[in-house]
Protein backbone atom coordinates (compact mmCIF):
# COMPACT_ATOMS: atom_id res chain seq x y z
CA UNK A 1 0.00 0.00 0.00
CA UNK A 2 1.34 3.31 -1.23
CA UNK A 3 1.90 6.26 1.37
CA UNK A 4 -0.66 8.21 -0.42
CA UNK A 5 -3.32 5.93 0.01
CA UNK A 6 -2.40 5.57 4.04
CA UNK A 7 -2.89 8.97 4.45
CA UNK A 8 -6.20 8.91 2.84
CA UNK A 9 -7.36 6.25 5.00
CA UNK A 10 -6.30 8.36 7.85
CA UNK A 11 -8.52 11.10 7.03
CA UNK A 12 -11.12 9.45 6.29
CA UNK A 13 -10.85 7.55 9.39
CA UNK A 14 -10.53 11.11 11.31
CA UNK A 15 -13.43 12.55 9.61
CA UNK A 16 -15.64 9.97 10.11
CA UNK A 17 -14.37 10.18 13.95
CA UNK A 18 -15.41 13.81 13.68
CA UNK A 19 -18.64 12.96 12.64
CA UNK A 20 -19.38 10.63 15.51
CA UNK A 21 -18.31 12.86 18.48
CA UNK A 22 -20.41 15.27 17.17
CA UNK A 23 -23.44 12.58 16.37
CA UNK A 24 -22.44 11.62 20.63
CA UNK A 25 -22.70 15.63 21.22
CA UNK A 26 -25.64 16.56 20.23
CA UNK A 27 -27.46 13.95 21.12
CA UNK A 28 -26.06 14.36 25.44
CA UNK A 29 -27.37 18.60 24.16
CA UNK A 30 -30.77 19.06 26.29
CA UNK A 31 -33.49 19.80 24.02
CA UNK A 32 -34.87 23.44 25.28
CA UNK A 33 -38.78 25.09 25.20
CA UNK A 34 -40.03 27.99 26.06
CA UNK A 35 -41.05 27.76 29.94
CA UNK A 36 -38.47 25.07 30.92
CA UNK A 37 -36.45 25.84 34.19
CA UNK A 38 -33.26 24.69 33.85
CA UNK A 39 -29.94 25.34 36.00
CA UNK A 40 -26.89 26.58 34.40
CA UNK A 41 -23.36 29.13 36.17
CA UNK A 42 -22.69 32.73 35.73
CA UNK A 43 -19.72 32.74 32.88
CA UNK A 44 -20.26 36.93 32.43
CA UNK A 45 -21.44 39.79 33.64
CA UNK A 46 -22.37 42.83 32.26
CA UNK A 47 -24.07 46.06 33.17
CA UNK A 48 -26.92 45.06 31.62
CA UNK A 49 -27.02 41.35 31.27
CA UNK A 50 -25.12 38.39 32.44
CA UNK A 51 -24.22 35.62 30.72
CA UNK A 52 -25.09 31.64 31.90
CA UNK A 53 -23.78 28.00 30.68
CA UNK A 54 -27.09 25.71 30.79
CA UNK A 55 -25.09 23.02 29.20
CA UNK A 56 -26.99 24.00 25.84
CA UNK A 57 -25.40 24.31 22.72
CA UNK A 58 -24.56 28.12 23.03
CA UNK A 59 -25.09 30.14 26.32
CA UNK A 60 -27.84 31.90 27.68
CA UNK A 61 -28.25 35.45 28.41
CA UNK A 62 -29.95 37.27 31.44
CA UNK A 63 -31.26 40.44 30.57
CA UNK A 64 -30.68 42.84 33.77
CA UNK A 65 -34.58 43.35 33.94
CA UNK A 66 -35.38 40.05 34.78
CA UNK A 67 -32.50 39.28 37.49
CA UNK A 68 -34.77 40.69 40.12
CA UNK A 69 -38.24 41.89 41.11
CA UNK A 70 -36.35 45.30 42.16
CA UNK A 71 -34.86 47.85 40.15
CA UNK A 72 -31.54 47.10 39.59
CA UNK A 73 -29.01 49.57 38.65
CA UNK A 74 -26.44 47.25 36.72
CA UNK A 75 -26.41 43.30 36.53
CA UNK A 76 -23.62 43.38 39.26
CA UNK A 77 -26.43 44.04 41.92
CA UNK A 78 -28.21 40.99 41.26
CA UNK A 79 -25.67 38.01 40.16
CA UNK A 80 -22.33 37.33 40.34
CA UNK A 81 -19.57 35.22 38.01
CA UNK A 82 -19.21 31.63 39.31
CA UNK A 83 -23.17 31.31 40.53
CA UNK A 84 -25.38 29.21 40.55
CA UNK A 85 -28.79 30.00 39.37
CA UNK A 86 -32.41 28.40 38.47
CA UNK A 87 -33.97 29.93 35.41
CA UNK A 88 -36.84 30.04 33.38
CA UNK A 89 -36.26 30.25 29.38
CA UNK A 90 -38.66 33.12 27.77
CA UNK A 91 -37.55 32.77 24.31
CA UNK A 92 -34.92 30.49 22.29
CA UNK A 93 -33.76 30.51 18.86
CA UNK A 94 -31.51 28.19 17.75
CA UNK A 95 -31.02 29.99 14.08
CA UNK A 96 -30.12 32.92 15.85
CA UNK A 97 -28.51 31.06 18.75
CA UNK A 98 -30.90 32.98 21.22
CA UNK A 99 -31.72 32.09 24.68
CA UNK A 100 -33.25 34.50 26.96
CA UNK A 101 -33.55 33.68 30.66
CA UNK A 102 -35.41 35.20 33.85
CA UNK A 103 -33.73 34.33 37.40
CA UNK A 104 -36.53 36.34 38.48
CA UNK A 105 -39.80 34.13 37.16
CA UNK A 106 -38.09 31.16 39.31
CA UNK A 107 -37.79 33.29 42.29
CA UNK A 108 -40.81 34.46 42.46
CA UNK A 109 -42.71 31.57 42.10
CA UNK A 110 -40.52 30.09 45.18
CA UNK A 111 -41.07 33.25 47.07
CA UNK A 112 -44.71 33.38 47.33
CA UNK A 113 -45.23 29.99 48.73
CA UNK A 114 -42.26 30.37 51.10
CA UNK A 115 -43.53 34.14 52.18
CA UNK A 116 -47.59 32.23 53.06
CA UNK A 117 -45.65 30.24 55.23
CA UNK A 118 -43.23 32.71 56.76
CA UNK A 119 -46.46 34.47 57.32
CA UNK A 120 -48.35 31.95 58.94
CA UNK A 121 -45.10 31.29 61.01
CA UNK A 122 -44.75 34.90 62.18
CA UNK A 123 -40.80 34.23 60.95
CA UNK A 124 -38.19 37.19 60.90
CA UNK A 125 -37.03 38.13 57.44
CA UNK A 126 -33.95 39.89 56.38
CA UNK A 127 -34.14 41.90 53.46
CA UNK A 128 -32.51 44.51 51.84
CA UNK A 129 -33.86 48.01 50.49
CA UNK A 130 -33.70 48.00 47.05
CA UNK A 131 -35.80 51.29 46.72
CA UNK A 132 -36.77 54.29 48.54
CA UNK A 133 -39.99 55.43 47.07
CA UNK A 134 -43.27 57.83 48.06
CA UNK A 135 -44.81 56.48 51.17
CA UNK A 136 -42.05 53.80 52.36
CA UNK A 137 -39.79 51.19 51.31
CA UNK A 138 -39.27 48.80 48.86
CA UNK A 139 -37.55 45.14 49.69
CA UNK A 140 -36.03 42.31 47.90
CA UNK A 141 -38.05 39.23 49.24
CA UNK A 142 -37.72 37.13 45.99
CA UNK A 143 -40.66 39.19 44.53
CA UNK A 144 -41.12 43.10 45.17
CA UNK A 145 -41.80 43.44 48.69
CA UNK A 146 -43.47 47.17 50.14
CA UNK A 147 -42.68 48.48 53.71
CA UNK A 148 -45.13 51.75 54.40
CA UNK A 149 -43.55 54.59 56.12
CA UNK A 150 -45.69 54.14 59.07
CA UNK A 151 -44.11 50.56 59.72
CA UNK A 152 -40.50 51.54 59.27
CA UNK A 153 -39.76 52.26 62.56
CA UNK A 154 -41.43 52.23 66.08
CA UNK A 155 -40.80 56.15 65.95
CA UNK A 156 -41.90 58.68 63.08
CA UNK A 157 -38.94 58.75 60.44
CA UNK A 158 -39.52 61.94 58.17
CA UNK A 159 -36.11 61.12 55.93
CA UNK A 160 -35.69 57.98 54.42
CA UNK A 161 -33.20 59.05 52.00
CA UNK A 162 -30.38 57.09 53.86
CA UNK A 163 -32.25 53.50 54.27
CA UNK A 164 -30.95 52.47 50.66
CA UNK A 165 -29.11 49.51 51.08
CA UNK A 166 -30.12 48.76 54.68
CA UNK A 167 -30.86 45.50 55.43
CA UNK A 168 -34.04 45.49 57.63
CA UNK A 169 -35.54 42.54 59.94
CA UNK A 170 -39.24 41.91 58.73
CA UNK A 171 -42.59 40.41 59.48
CA UNK A 172 -44.94 39.51 56.59
CA UNK A 173 -48.07 41.49 56.98
CA UNK A 174 -50.41 40.94 53.85
CA UNK A 175 -50.34 39.19 51.09
CA UNK A 176 -52.04 39.22 47.55
CA UNK A 177 -50.45 36.81 44.80
CA UNK A 178 -53.39 38.48 42.43
CA UNK A 179 -52.18 41.85 42.75
CA UNK A 180 -48.97 40.66 43.44
CA UNK A 181 -48.68 42.37 46.63
CA UNK A 182 -46.62 41.90 49.97
CA UNK A 183 -46.61 43.98 52.47
CA UNK A 184 -43.91 44.05 55.07
CA UNK A 185 -43.60 45.28 58.58
CA UNK A 186 -40.23 45.89 60.57
CA UNK A 187 -42.15 48.28 63.71
CA UNK A 188 -43.96 44.31 64.24
CA UNK A 189 -40.75 43.17 64.95
CA UNK A 190 -38.79 45.91 67.12
CA UNK A 191 -42.62 46.68 69.46
CA UNK A 192 -42.33 42.87 70.01
CA UNK A 193 -38.55 42.87 71.00
CA UNK A 194 -39.20 45.97 72.90
CA UNK A 195 -42.07 44.81 75.01
CA UNK A 196 -40.42 41.44 75.93
CA UNK A 197 -37.05 44.13 76.98
CA UNK A 198 -39.35 46.55 79.19
CA UNK A 199 -40.67 43.20 80.85
CA UNK A 200 -37.73 41.57 81.71
CA UNK A 201 -36.48 45.53 83.00
CA UNK A 202 -39.32 46.01 84.96
CA UNK A 203 -39.10 42.73 86.65
CA UNK A 204 -35.48 43.84 87.72
CA UNK A 205 -36.99 47.57 89.31
CA UNK A 206 -37.87 48.47 92.57
CA UNK A 207 -39.06 51.68 94.31
CA UNK A 208 -36.27 54.07 95.79
CA UNK A 209 -33.86 52.29 93.33
CA UNK A 210 -32.01 55.48 91.91
CA UNK A 211 -30.78 55.05 87.82
CA UNK A 212 -29.21 57.36 84.90
CA UNK A 213 -31.73 57.40 82.11
CA UNK A 214 -32.06 59.45 79.06
CA UNK A 215 -35.13 61.69 77.96
CA UNK A 216 -36.90 60.94 75.49
CA UNK A 217 -39.78 63.29 74.77
CA UNK A 218 -41.22 66.25 76.05
CA UNK A 219 -45.09 66.44 77.14
CA UNK A 220 -46.99 69.03 79.11
CA UNK A 221 -47.49 67.28 82.12
CA UNK A 222 -44.06 65.84 82.18
CA UNK A 223 -40.90 64.10 80.55
CA UNK A 224 -40.93 60.61 79.33
CA UNK A 225 -36.96 59.22 80.39
CA UNK A 226 -35.45 55.79 78.97
CA UNK A 227 -34.28 53.96 82.13
CA UNK A 228 -32.72 51.15 79.73
CA UNK A 229 -35.13 50.30 77.42
CA UNK A 230 -37.94 51.41 78.98
CA UNK A 231 -39.86 54.47 79.50
CA UNK A 232 -40.80 55.77 83.07
CA UNK A 233 -42.45 59.36 83.35
CA UNK A 234 -41.07 62.32 85.53
CA UNK A 235 -44.13 64.32 86.04
CA UNK A 236 -43.92 67.92 86.39
CA UNK A 237 -44.16 68.29 89.61
CA UNK A 238 -41.56 66.00 90.24
CA UNK A 239 -38.52 67.83 88.05
CA UNK A 240 -37.69 70.06 90.55
CA UNK A 241 -38.15 71.56 94.44
CA UNK A 242 -39.43 74.77 92.93
CA UNK A 243 -42.67 75.55 90.67
CA UNK A 244 -41.77 74.48 87.20
CA UNK A 245 -44.32 75.90 84.33
CA UNK A 246 -43.13 73.51 81.59
CA UNK A 247 -41.28 70.75 81.54
CA UNK A 248 -38.69 72.43 79.08
CA UNK A 249 -37.45 74.90 81.93
CA UNK A 250 -35.33 71.65 83.63
CA UNK A 251 -34.46 69.39 80.83
CA UNK A 252 -34.48 68.73 77.13
CA UNK A 253 -34.73 65.71 74.99
CA UNK A 254 -31.50 63.71 74.88
CA UNK A 255 -30.55 65.00 78.50
CA UNK A 256 -28.43 62.61 81.01
CA UNK A 257 -31.02 62.75 84.28
CA UNK A 258 -30.31 61.11 87.36
CA UNK A 259 -33.77 59.47 88.35
CA UNK A 260 -35.32 58.10 91.49
CA UNK A 261 -38.34 55.26 90.88
CA UNK A 262 -41.85 56.40 92.94
CA UNK A 263 -43.87 53.69 92.03
CA UNK A 264 -44.21 50.21 89.59
CA UNK A 265 -46.88 49.04 88.31
CA UNK A 266 -45.67 46.11 86.23
CA UNK A 267 -49.03 44.76 85.53
CA UNK A 268 -49.66 47.83 82.98
CA UNK A 269 -46.14 48.74 82.42
CA UNK A 270 -45.79 52.35 84.36
CA UNK A 271 -43.37 53.62 85.85
CA UNK A 272 -43.26 56.91 87.94
CA UNK A 273 -40.41 58.55 88.28
CA UNK A 274 -39.06 61.44 90.19
CA UNK A 275 -35.34 64.03 89.69
CA UNK A 276 -35.84 66.09 92.53
CA UNK A 277 -36.11 63.54 94.51
CA UNK A 278 -32.53 62.34 93.97
CA UNK A 279 -31.65 66.31 94.88
CA UNK A 280 -31.29 67.84 98.14
CA UNK A 281 -34.55 69.30 99.18
CA UNK A 282 -34.52 72.95 99.93
CA UNK A 283 -35.34 72.63 103.12
CA UNK A 284 -32.45 70.20 104.24
CA UNK A 285 -30.35 73.63 102.89
CA UNK A 286 -32.64 76.31 104.87
CA UNK A 287 -31.08 75.83 108.57
CA UNK A 288 -27.58 76.86 107.10
CA UNK A 289 -28.77 79.52 104.80
CA UNK A 290 -31.50 81.33 107.11
CA UNK A 291 -31.52 82.45 110.72
CA UNK A 292 -34.21 84.24 112.72
CA UNK A 293 -33.77 88.45 112.30
CA UNK A 294 -32.23 87.89 109.10
CA UNK A 295 -33.74 90.32 106.43
CA UNK A 296 -34.51 88.01 102.85
CA UNK A 297 -35.39 89.14 99.47
CA UNK A 298 -38.29 87.19 98.52
CA UNK A 299 -41.38 86.89 95.53
CA UNK A 300 -44.63 86.75 96.49
CA UNK A 301 -45.86 83.40 95.22
CA UNK A 302 -49.76 83.20 96.66
CA UNK A 303 -52.44 85.78 98.88
CA UNK A 304 -54.85 84.62 101.05
CA UNK A 305 -56.67 86.41 103.56
CA UNK A 306 -54.84 85.26 106.39
CA UNK A 307 -51.69 86.43 104.80
CA UNK A 308 -49.49 85.90 102.02
CA UNK A 309 -46.90 83.16 101.06
CA UNK A 310 -43.22 84.24 100.19
CA UNK A 311 -40.77 82.33 98.37
CA UNK A 312 -37.54 82.91 100.12
CA UNK A 313 -35.41 79.83 98.37
CA UNK A 314 -36.52 77.90 95.36
CA UNK A 315 -39.15 75.51 96.74
CA UNK A 316 -38.95 77.47 100.23
CA UNK A 317 -41.60 79.37 101.06
CA UNK A 318 -42.46 81.26 104.35
CA UNK A 319 -45.67 83.15 105.68
CA UNK A 320 -46.44 86.82 106.26
CA UNK A 321 -49.41 86.65 108.74
CA UNK A 322 -51.47 89.96 107.47
CA UNK A 323 -50.77 91.29 110.81
CA UNK A 324 -46.98 91.65 109.83
CA UNK A 325 -47.61 92.94 106.40
CA UNK A 326 -47.83 96.89 107.15
CA UNK A 327 -47.87 98.73 109.95
CA UNK A 328 -51.46 99.90 109.62
CA UNK A 329 -54.94 97.76 110.00
CA UNK A 330 -55.74 96.43 106.57
CA UNK A 331 -58.24 94.60 105.45
CA UNK A 332 -56.45 91.64 102.96
CA UNK A 333 -53.40 91.27 101.87
CA UNK A 334 -54.49 92.30 98.60
CA UNK A 335 -54.38 96.06 99.42
CA UNK A 336 -50.85 96.01 99.72
CA UNK A 337 -48.99 93.10 97.64
CA UNK A 338 -49.47 91.45 94.27
CA UNK A 339 -48.27 88.21 93.41
CA UNK A 340 -44.93 87.76 91.95
CA UNK A 341 -43.87 91.06 93.54
CA UNK A 342 -40.37 91.39 95.04
CA UNK A 343 -40.53 92.15 98.81
CA UNK A 344 -37.98 92.19 101.89
CA UNK A 345 -39.20 90.18 105.16
CA UNK A 346 -37.89 89.20 108.24
CA UNK A 347 -37.16 85.95 109.75
CA UNK A 348 -39.44 85.76 112.38
CA UNK A 349 -39.21 82.15 113.08
CA UNK A 350 -37.72 78.93 111.90
CA UNK A 351 -38.76 75.37 112.23
CA UNK A 352 -37.30 72.59 109.51
CA UNK A 353 -38.67 70.15 111.01
CA UNK A 354 -42.46 71.30 110.22
CA UNK A 355 -40.94 72.92 106.83
CA UNK A 356 -42.18 76.34 108.26
CA UNK A 357 -40.61 79.92 108.25
CA UNK A 358 -42.82 83.07 109.72
CA UNK A 359 -41.95 85.93 108.29
CA UNK A 360 -42.72 89.65 108.56
CA UNK A 361 -42.58 92.92 105.71
CA UNK A 362 -43.40 95.51 108.12
CA UNK A 363 -40.41 95.07 110.34
CA UNK A 364 -38.36 95.40 107.63
CA UNK A 365 -39.60 99.00 107.75
CA UNK A 366 -39.63 101.80 110.04
CA UNK A 367 -42.79 102.45 111.76
CA UNK A 368 -44.29 105.55 110.67
CA UNK A 369 -45.11 108.49 113.51
CA UNK A 370 -47.66 108.93 115.45
CA UNK A 371 -50.26 112.03 113.79
CA UNK A 372 -49.80 115.18 115.82
CA UNK A 373 -53.03 115.79 118.10
CA UNK A 374 -55.18 118.38 115.89
CA UNK A 375 -55.66 121.97 117.39
CA UNK A 376 -59.25 122.74 119.86
CA UNK A 377 -61.64 124.41 118.35
CA UNK A 378 -62.80 128.02 119.77
CA UNK A 379 -66.64 126.52 119.36
CA UNK A 380 -66.91 124.72 122.62
CA UNK A 381 -67.68 121.22 122.90
CA UNK A 382 -71.07 119.82 122.75
CA UNK A 383 -72.01 119.16 126.79
CA UNK A 384 -75.09 117.08 127.79
CA UNK A 385 -78.17 118.54 128.43
CA UNK A 386 -78.18 118.08 132.17
CA UNK A 387 -74.98 119.68 132.91
CA UNK A 388 -75.90 122.62 130.74
CA UNK A 389 -79.00 123.03 132.93
CA UNK A 390 -77.08 123.01 136.03
CA UNK A 391 -74.56 125.69 134.77
CA UNK A 392 -77.34 127.68 133.87
CA UNK A 393 -78.85 127.36 137.09
CA UNK A 394 -75.49 128.31 138.90
CA UNK A 395 -75.50 131.41 136.87
CA UNK A 396 -78.37 131.95 138.18
CA UNK A 397 -76.76 132.18 141.61
CA UNK A 398 -78.96 129.31 142.85
CA UNK A 399 -77.43 126.37 144.84
CA UNK A 400 -79.65 123.57 144.20
CA UNK A 401 -78.94 119.58 145.41
CA UNK A 402 -78.48 116.97 143.23
CA UNK A 403 -81.94 115.94 144.33
CA UNK A 404 -83.56 119.61 143.31
CA UNK A 405 -81.89 119.08 140.24
CA UNK A 406 -83.27 115.92 139.53
CA UNK A 407 -85.81 114.66 141.30
CA UNK A 408 -88.71 114.28 138.92
CA UNK A 409 -85.60 111.98 137.05
CA UNK A 410 -84.79 110.20 140.05
CA UNK A 411 -88.30 109.37 141.34
CA UNK A 412 -89.41 107.26 138.26
CA UNK A 413 -86.81 104.98 139.55
CA UNK A 414 -88.30 104.74 142.91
Amino acid sequence: MSEETKVEQNLQAEEAQQELSQEESMANVSVLKKGDTVKGKVIKVDDDQAFVDVGYKYDGVIPVRELSSVNLGSAGEGIQVGQDVELKVLTIDDNKEKLVLSKRVVDSEKAWDQLQADMENKTILEAKVAEVVKGGLVVDVGLRGFVPASMVERNFVEDFSDYKGRTLRLRVKEMDREKNKVILSQKDVLDEEFEAKKKDVISQLSVGQELTGTVQRLTQFGAFVDIGGVDGLVHISEMAWHHVETPSEVVKEGDQVKVQILKLDPANERISLSIKATQPGPWQQVSSKFNVGDIVTGTVKRLAQFGAFVEVAPGVEGLVHISQIAHRHIGTPHEVLKEGQEVQVKVLDLNTDEKRISLSIKETEEAPEAPAPSAKSDRPARQPKETVIAEEYQNQGLNLTLGERFGDKLSKFK
